[in-house]
């Protein structure tokens, strides 16, 4: 759902995207030169498109509480100390069960809606224009809550993102490849037969021992469908999960893929096939996939010539939103106004919004 977009009649891309100019702007595809992109000292917000982002990873303690109350919900938390308390974490899946434990909160379509326009609010002020937001139907269909329940209710926060908050809007139903795929095709099946909004599916949950190739025949269904198609790969996952998505699953765009870096050759495909990366650096350091974020590769991945974007993940359980990734990458790395140009740039040039809509957007980075 690209709100007040129509993106309908946009062919779907090769995967891959060309380095050619556009139209209007003086940025050059996604490798643009120093002399293409805006350098000021005073931007310290720049337009950009966040392509990794899970709604239900927005979900701030404060949120949690007041849905509790509203849902005659009983936490297992004293309060919001505790509950601030748990989250460290020593891996994907220790996440994840604090992340699921907390959608219990979420039963009514309005409960979605207040949590989609929280994240909405918030990543304006970050300097969001565009954001594509990660759904988990599956993950609320198990607690009994309804497809259309979940679907309408942020829908209803999206129809009107842009009047709203300036930001327009996609949204991805993400698949959990923990579960099965018959699973993961009923879901989408009945996603299709309600007509939902939806403009891609993506793969997310426990990575390891849950390879890409599991779910071959529902990335198939959702190509015939005409939706577009994204996965995470290569986070807690090997190289070769990277591989397997763009060659099983044949999808656009990777979701982290920081393990690329592990397999020079897959870094040569990756950078000449202009391969979409949507790196979350602080999720990366609070799910232990890095040590630190001193440790993170996103310089290298740069220095490579790989596409990569800065994206949030689940900003209300890892530090921080995308303003708050760029603050830190910059703090620890001195992250020149050039590099964080083409970062936000890339975002743009790798969204599934129109190319109408990517256009305005570059525009806009361009003006500085």
């Amino acid at each position: 759902m690209d709100n007040n977009r129509d993106t309908a009649a946009d062919p779907l891309p090769q995967t891959g995207l060309p380095a050619t100019e556009v139209p209007g702007t003086g940025l050059l595809g996604t490798e643009p030169s120093e002399t293409d992109l805006p350098v000021t000292e005073a931007a310290q917000l720049l337009p950009v498109a966040e392509l990794h982002l899970h709604i239900e990873g927005t979900l701030q303690p404060e949120l949690i509480f007041e849905l509790a109350e509203r849902n005659g919900i009983t936490l297992p938390y004293s309060g919001l100390e505790e509950l601030r308390g748990l989250y460290e974490f020593s891996d994907l899946q220790s996440f994840l069960n604090l992340y699921y434990a907390n959608m219990a909160v979420l039963q009514t379509e309005q409960d979605f809606a207040d949590m989609t326009s929280a994240y909405l609010a918030r990543a304006a002020a970050a300097g969001v224009r565009h954001a594509e937001i990660m759904m988990d139907p599956q993950a609320h269909l198990s607690r009994g809550v309804s497809l259309e329940t979940c679907v309408n209710g942020v829908v209803s926060a999206l129809a009107t993102s842009q009047e709203d908050f300036g930001i327009s809007t996609l949204l991805i139903a993400a698949f959990l490849r923990d579960l099965s795929e018959e699973s993961a095709l009923e879901v989408l099946d009945g996603l299709l037969a309600m007509n939902a909004p939806i403009a891609a599916i993506g793969l997310d949950s426990a990575e390891v021992g849950n390879p890409p190739a599991k779910f071959e025949r529902l990335f198939a269904k959702a190509r015939e469908a005409g939706l577009r198609l994204t996965a995470h790969a290569g986070e807690e996952g090997p190289p070769s999960y990277i591989i397997d998505a763009l060659d099983i699953l044949g999808v656009e765009r990777i979701d982290h893929g920081i393990r690329c870096m592990e397999d020079p050759e897959l870094v040569e495909r990756l950078v000449a096939d202009r391969i979409p990366l949507t790196v979350c650096p602080l999720s990366n350091v609070r799910l232990r996939a890095v040590d630190t974020l001193a440790d993170h590769p996103l310089p290298a991945m740069l220095a490579a010539g790989l596409n990569v974007s800065v994206n949030s993940d689940d900003p209300a359980y890892f530090g921080g939103y995308v303003d708050d990734n760029f603050s830190q990458l910059k703090a620890v790395f001195d992250l020149s106004d050039f590099d964080r140009a083409r970062l936000a740039a890339n975002s743009i040039h790798s969204s599934f919004a129109s190319e109408e809509r990517k256009a305005e957007l570059l525009d806009e980075l361009n003006a500085g």
